[in-house]
Protein backbone atom coordinates (compact mmCIF):
# COMPACT_ATOMS: atom_id res chain seq x y z
CA UNK A 1 0.00 0.00 0.00
CA UNK A 2 0.92 3.50 -0.60
CA UNK A 3 2.51 5.99 2.53
CA UNK A 4 -0.52 7.42 3.66
CA UNK A 5 -0.63 10.93 2.17
CA UNK A 6 2.01 10.50 0.10
CA UNK A 7 0.02 11.10 -3.68
CA UNK A 8 1.59 12.64 -7.31
CA UNK A 9 1.26 16.13 -5.82
CA UNK A 10 3.06 15.31 -2.73
CA UNK A 11 6.00 13.37 -4.89
CA UNK A 12 6.52 16.35 -7.45
CA UNK A 13 6.70 18.99 -4.55
CA UNK A 14 9.47 16.72 -2.76
CA UNK A 15 11.25 16.46 -6.18
CA UNK A 16 11.16 20.20 -7.15
CA UNK A 17 12.42 20.70 -3.82
CA UNK A 18 15.25 18.34 -3.92
CA UNK A 19 16.22 19.33 -7.58
CA UNK A 20 16.58 23.07 -5.76
CA UNK A 21 18.66 21.79 -2.93
CA UNK A 22 21.25 19.40 -5.18
CA UNK A 23 20.54 20.27 -9.06
CA UNK A 24 18.30 18.98 -11.46
CA UNK A 25 20.81 16.45 -13.04
CA UNK A 26 21.20 14.89 -9.66
CA UNK A 27 18.09 14.09 -9.29
CA UNK A 28 17.33 10.55 -9.18
CA UNK A 29 14.34 8.45 -7.88
CA UNK A 30 16.36 6.74 -5.63
CA UNK A 31 17.50 10.22 -3.93
CA UNK A 32 13.66 11.20 -4.09
CA UNK A 33 12.42 7.62 -2.15
CA UNK A 34 15.19 8.63 0.13
CA UNK A 35 13.86 11.57 0.97
CA UNK A 36 10.26 10.85 1.29
CA UNK A 37 11.39 7.91 3.28
CA UNK A 38 9.79 4.92 0.99
CA UNK A 39 11.22 2.57 -1.26
CA UNK A 40 12.05 3.48 -5.07
CA UNK A 41 9.29 0.94 -6.03
CA UNK A 42 6.65 3.12 -4.10
CA UNK A 43 7.27 5.94 -5.98
CA UNK A 44 6.09 4.58 -9.28
CA UNK A 45 2.40 4.00 -7.64
CA UNK A 46 2.39 8.12 -8.44
CA UNK A 47 4.37 8.79 -11.06
CA UNK A 48 4.91 6.16 -14.14
CA UNK A 49 8.76 7.26 -14.76
CA UNK A 50 11.64 9.45 -14.53
CA UNK A 51 10.41 11.11 -17.05
CA UNK A 52 7.03 11.67 -16.11
CA UNK A 53 8.56 12.96 -13.03
CA UNK A 54 10.44 15.15 -14.97
CA UNK A 55 7.75 16.64 -16.83
CA UNK A 56 5.58 17.17 -14.01
CA UNK A 57 8.25 19.68 -12.42
CA UNK A 58 8.55 21.77 -15.48
CA UNK A 59 4.71 21.83 -15.30
CA UNK A 60 5.14 23.01 -11.45
CA UNK A 61 7.85 25.51 -12.27
CA UNK A 62 6.05 27.19 -15.77
CA UNK A 63 3.06 27.52 -13.24
CA UNK A 64 4.94 29.05 -10.12
CA UNK A 65 6.42 31.56 -12.27
CA UNK A 66 3.56 32.67 -13.76
CA UNK A 67 2.02 33.06 -10.87
CA UNK A 68 5.08 34.59 -9.50
CA UNK A 69 5.38 37.01 -12.92
CA UNK A 70 1.43 37.33 -12.72
CA UNK A 71 1.18 38.63 -9.14
CA UNK A 72 4.59 40.90 -9.55
CA UNK A 73 2.77 42.74 -12.47
CA UNK A 74 -0.59 42.97 -11.32
CA UNK A 75 -1.60 47.08 -11.33
CA UNK A 76 1.27 47.85 -13.28
CA UNK A 77 2.38 48.76 -16.51
CA UNK A 78 5.67 50.49 -18.65
CA UNK A 79 8.54 50.35 -17.62
CA UNK A 80 7.25 49.75 -14.47
CA UNK A 81 5.57 46.33 -15.08
CA UNK A 82 9.05 45.41 -17.65
CA UNK A 83 10.91 45.70 -14.67
CA UNK A 84 8.59 44.18 -11.87
CA UNK A 85 8.60 40.81 -14.60
CA UNK A 86 12.26 40.68 -14.88
CA UNK A 87 12.85 41.27 -11.49
CA UNK A 88 10.20 38.61 -10.16
CA UNK A 89 11.59 35.72 -13.22
CA UNK A 90 14.82 35.99 -12.02
CA UNK A 91 14.17 35.53 -8.02
CA UNK A 92 12.32 32.86 -9.13
CA UNK A 93 14.85 31.22 -11.13
CA UNK A 94 17.81 31.93 -8.62
CA UNK A 95 15.91 30.81 -5.72
CA UNK A 96 14.52 27.63 -7.72
CA UNK A 97 17.67 26.56 -9.79
CA UNK A 98 16.73 22.97 -9.77
CA UNK A 99 13.07 22.57 -10.80
CA UNK A 100 13.17 26.05 -13.17
CA UNK A 101 16.32 23.74 -14.88
CA UNK A 102 13.56 20.93 -15.75
CA UNK A 103 11.70 22.79 -17.68
CA UNK A 104 14.73 23.45 -20.30
CA UNK A 105 14.58 21.75 -23.17
CA UNK A 106 11.23 19.78 -23.61
CA UNK A 107 8.74 19.92 -26.22
CA UNK A 108 5.01 19.72 -25.57
CA UNK A 109 3.27 16.83 -27.63
CA UNK A 110 0.00 18.71 -28.18
CA UNK A 111 -1.90 21.54 -27.44
CA UNK A 112 -3.24 19.63 -24.25
CA UNK A 113 0.22 18.52 -22.99
CA UNK A 114 -0.06 19.93 -19.67
CA UNK A 115 4.14 21.49 -20.80
CA UNK A 116 2.02 23.38 -23.31
CA UNK A 117 -0.94 24.99 -21.20
CA UNK A 118 1.64 25.75 -18.53
CA UNK A 119 3.88 27.80 -21.52
CA UNK A 120 1.40 30.11 -22.54
CA UNK A 121 0.01 30.60 -19.06
CA UNK A 122 3.89 31.48 -18.60
CA UNK A 123 3.82 33.68 -21.16
CA UNK A 124 0.35 35.55 -20.48
CA UNK A 125 1.96 38.33 -17.95
CA UNK A 126 4.75 38.71 -20.56
CA UNK A 127 1.96 39.58 -23.03
CA UNK A 128 0.56 41.94 -20.65
CA UNK A 129 3.60 43.46 -20.39
CA UNK A 130 4.05 44.43 -24.02
CA UNK A 131 0.39 45.82 -23.98
CA UNK A 132 1.96 48.65 -21.94
CA UNK A 133 3.79 49.51 -25.22
CA UNK A 134 3.28 50.47 -28.36
CA UNK A 135 4.51 46.84 -30.52
CA UNK A 136 2.93 46.84 -33.99
CA UNK A 137 0.72 43.39 -33.56
CA UNK A 138 2.84 41.93 -36.34
CA UNK A 139 5.89 42.09 -34.00
CA UNK A 140 4.25 40.81 -30.83
CA UNK A 141 5.98 37.43 -31.26
CA UNK A 142 9.14 39.10 -31.97
CA UNK A 143 8.66 41.02 -28.96
CA UNK A 144 7.80 38.37 -26.53
CA UNK A 145 10.52 36.05 -27.77
CA UNK A 146 12.78 38.76 -26.75
CA UNK A 147 11.48 39.55 -23.24
CA UNK A 148 11.51 35.50 -22.76
CA UNK A 149 14.88 35.06 -24.17
CA UNK A 150 16.56 38.18 -22.53
CA UNK A 151 15.65 37.73 -18.70
CA UNK A 152 15.68 33.74 -18.91
CA UNK A 153 19.07 33.69 -19.74
CA UNK A 154 20.47 36.28 -17.55
CA UNK A 155 18.61 34.40 -14.92
CA UNK A 156 19.81 31.18 -15.80
CA UNK A 157 23.54 32.62 -16.35
CA UNK A 158 23.24 34.37 -12.51
CA UNK A 159 21.69 30.80 -11.07
CA UNK A 160 24.61 28.92 -12.53
CA UNK A 161 27.39 30.94 -11.51
CA UNK A 162 27.87 32.62 -14.55
CA UNK A 163 28.82 35.97 -13.56
CA UNK A 164 31.87 36.23 -12.22
CA UNK A 165 33.44 39.64 -12.39
CA UNK A 166 33.19 42.63 -10.06
CA UNK A 167 30.33 44.93 -11.51
CA UNK A 168 27.48 44.80 -9.43
CA UNK A 169 25.15 42.21 -11.08
CA UNK A 170 21.95 43.80 -9.82
CA UNK A 171 22.94 47.11 -11.56
CA UNK A 172 23.84 45.10 -14.70
CA UNK A 173 19.65 43.90 -14.67
CA UNK A 174 18.92 47.20 -14.05
CA UNK A 175 20.77 48.45 -16.78
CA UNK A 176 19.19 45.72 -18.95
CA UNK A 177 15.53 46.04 -18.09
CA UNK A 178 16.17 50.46 -19.29
CA UNK A 179 17.73 48.64 -22.69
CA UNK A 180 15.20 46.83 -22.95
CA UNK A 181 12.64 49.22 -22.00
CA UNK A 182 14.10 51.56 -24.81
CA UNK A 183 14.00 49.17 -27.88
CA UNK A 184 10.07 48.54 -26.84
CA UNK A 185 9.79 52.38 -27.24
CA UNK A 186 10.95 52.71 -30.05
CA UNK A 187 8.91 53.49 -32.93
CA UNK A 188 7.49 51.22 -35.02
CA UNK A 189 9.02 52.25 -38.03
CA UNK A 190 12.13 51.47 -36.40
CA UNK A 191 11.75 48.24 -35.15
CA UNK A 192 13.10 45.49 -38.38
CA UNK A 193 10.16 44.19 -40.74
CA UNK A 194 8.00 40.95 -39.82
CA UNK A 195 9.38 38.62 -42.14
CA UNK A 196 7.52 35.45 -40.35
CA UNK A 197 4.39 34.21 -39.11
CA UNK A 198 3.39 35.92 -35.79
CA UNK A 199 1.30 32.88 -34.55
CA UNK A 200 4.11 29.67 -33.90
CA UNK A 201 3.34 26.46 -32.38
CA UNK A 202 3.72 26.49 -28.84
CA UNK A 203 7.00 24.73 -27.93
CA UNK A 204 9.03 27.22 -30.75
CA UNK A 205 8.31 30.15 -28.54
Amino acid sequence: MPRAGLDAGVVVAAAAELADEIGFPELTMARLADRLGVRTPSLYKHVASQEDLHRRIAVLALDEVADAVGAATQGRAGRDALGAAARAMREFVVTHPGRYAATIGLTATGPDDPMAIAAIRGLGPFSAVLRGYDVPPEQATHALRALRSVFHGFATLQATGGFQWAVDVDESFEWLIDLIDRGLRATPTDQPADTASTTPSTHHR
